[in-house]
């Protein structure tokens, strides 16, 4: 029995658009209208269309598994590329790794450098301390043999003694 254009298109599940574009290239014998004008298709053209359609969903069905598998590809490459980034990370945070220990090892060497430079400045500093002692020791002791004076440096003390020279005319007699 005869069908109309909308009665195949929901049999198929497509649109009408679908079925009236093949059934516009169907060969004109295949083509049928009713008394009022309507376009039927007869047994032979819907089988010609369903083969038609059913072909173009095969096809359709078929394109979005080259699109999977263009897909399927793409994300194989990203993986991979994401794969090669971390490595690539990996490797530059083991250098990085690598160069802040040598830094690390630097500063604790130069940090004992500085103490022990602290250390010498410190007992250069007391030594100075003692020398000036002694120089003022010795700048007195100078002093007083200018003088005619005659001085003692007790050294445990660290006091000078001044021993009055007796200048009078008698002393030599």
């Amino acid at each position: 029995m005869p069908k109309t254009i909308r009665e195949l298109a929901d049999e198929l599940k497509v649109s009408k658009q679908t079925i009236q574009y093949h059934y516009q290239r169907l060969p004109t014998k295949n083509q049928q209208k009713d008394s009022q004008g309507t376009n039927m298709i007869s047994l032979t053209a819907e089988r010609i269309i369903r083969d038609k359609v059913a072909k173009k969903q095969q096809k359709g069905s078929k394109e979005p598994t080259k699109a999977n598998k263009g897909n399927d590809e793409l994300v194989a490459t990203l993986r991979k590329e994401v794969e090669d980034l971390k490595s690539q990370r990996d490797k530059q945070l083991a250098t990085k790794d690598q160069q802040i220990s040598s830094k690390d090892r630097q500063i604790d060497h130069l940090t004992k450098l500085v103490d022990q430079q602290q250390q010498l400045q410190l007992t250069t500093l007391a030594e100075n301390g003692q020398l000036k002692k002694h120089l003022q020791k010795l700048s007195r002791l100078i002093e007083a043999s200018n003088s005619g004076q005659k001085w003692r440096v007790n050294d445990k003390d660290d006091k000078i003694h001044k021993n009055k020279t007796n200048n009078s005319w008698w002393h030599f007699w």
